[in-house]
């Protein structure tokens, strides 16, 4: 199994060294994991700066790929927490950096991070949910310089309370915009261990995007400590298989691979 979405010590919110992200994904039987740091320029917290020395970053991981050779596959991935301000300065990343792969997260709305609930101030769950989604489309249209969107309702994990819309309408112009420029999204897994009935995204948005023809998605469980590399894998594998995906996707220099489920 492969996990496409985790982090170390090289991101701002994790203390972890890479080594022993490693060892931990070798102890769960993984075959190929990709490390997706994050950046998140103009961040609304001085206490957090996403960003690292690429340079040391991808010696790391070519170090330790050396190293594991024989037991596992590392690549090298980032997660941009991405801004219609800024969108700019990620393509200039682009053109100087390589990656195997590339996440596109929305961690903030109007400039507000979600983590610290500001965006439902004075809103109801679902204004707020709207902005997100409408957030969300204006990057997806003015930017591309990525592989797959990341837990594409996050907002659900910061919500006061259960957001009773779906946005079915926003997320199918989202998918009907990626799916032809051959994006993806990814399941998460980490929605389950954060209280929520399932990873995002949910099950309906998962169907959704297959009923919009979308055939490319990744499991990432967003691991930030070893014991949560593969949360629930297995029965994400399941319910892909159950609403009708065949593969699930693996990317060498922001190429896919799909394998069989």
């Amino acid at each position: 199994m492969f996990d496409y979405h985790m982090h170390s010590s090289f991101s701002a919110d994790c203390t972890v060294e890479m080594e022993e992200m490693v060892k931990g994904a070798i102890a769960k039987g993984l075959s190929e994991i990709c490390f997706t740091e994050h950046i998140d320029y103009d961040y609304p917290d001085e206490n957090f700066v996403f960003d690292f020395d690429k340079k040391k970053y991808g010696e790391r991981i070519d170090t330790l790929q050396h190293k594991y050779a024989n037991q596992i596959r590392l690549k090298k991935g980032v997660e941009f927490g991405v801004q219609p301000h800024i969108l700019d300065q990620y393509n200039e990343l682009v053109k100087k950096e390589t990656f195997d792969f590339i996440i596109c997260s929305l961690h903030t709305v109007q400039r507000k991070g979600l983590h610290f609930g500001e965006i439902f101030e004075g809103r109801t769950v679902e204004e707020a949910s709207q902005l997100y989604y409408d957030e969300l489309l204006n990057c997806v249209k003015h930017f591309e310089k990525y592989s797959i969107l990341g837990h594409i309702d996050l907002i659900k994990r910061y919500a006061p309370q259960l957001v009773q819309n779906n946005f079915h309408d926003v997320l199918r112009e989202i998918f009907q915009l990626i799916i032809p420029a051959g994006k993806g999204i990814e399941l998460n897994t980490s929605g389950v261990r954060y209280g929520l009935p399932n990873g995002l995204p949910s099950d309906d948005i998962l169907k959704l995007y297959k009923e919009c023809g979308g055939e490319m998605i990744t499991l990432g469980s967003d691991a930030h400590k070893p014991d949560d590399i593969g949360f629930q894998f297995q029965e994400s594998r399941e319910l892909l298989k159950s609403i009708g995906f065949r593969y699930v996707t693996t990317f060498d220099k922001l190429q896919p691979t799909f394998h069989a489920i």
